[in-house]
């Protein structure tokens, strides 16, 4: 289990990790060794997912969710398989914190019968000073 906050862990069992080769420059390196990690989260296996939290993890993964449910976190930064696999997973478990959290609702306010007053009076001042803007003219 990878634990994400005090009452939600990911399971292991829900991850699937795939080496690729990594793109970009390296030189020999980079022909030879798969350092580039693919991490796929399932969304619908064993994790216990509360349905507010999976949703905005739905939405927050955006691109990186599939059609069958899966986020799919690529990582090439790093040299070593090693490194790339732990950043595939922190970055998941980032995703994953952040959809714990539950947004505060929005209270609408009102604006105040001084704040539009003050900004329809600055309004009519530029609009004069705009106004008395001009050519100026040849006096013969």
């Amino acid at each position: 289990m990878i634990p994400v906050t005090p009452s939600l862990a990911l399971d292991e069992r829900d991850l699937e990790e795939r080496f690729i080769r990594a793109s970009g420059p390296g030189g020999q390196n980079v022909n030879k060794v798969s350092t580039a990690v693919e991490l796929r989260f399932n969304m619908n296996g064993f994790t216990e997912m509360p349905d507010d939290v999976r949703a905005r993890l739905e939405r927050l993964a955006g691109r990186r969710l599939t059609l069958d449910g899966e986020i799919v976190i690529r990582a090439d930064e790093h040299r070593t398989q090693d490194r790339n696999r732990s950043e595939a997973q922190a970055r998941l478990v980032a995703l994953v914190e952040q959809a714990t959290h539950r947004p505060k609702p929005r209270r609408p306010t009102k604006v105040s019968k001084a704040q539009k007053e003050k900004r329809l009076d600055h309004k009519a001042k530029r609009g004069d000073v705009k106004a008395r803007r001009g050519k100026v003219r040849d006096h013969d």
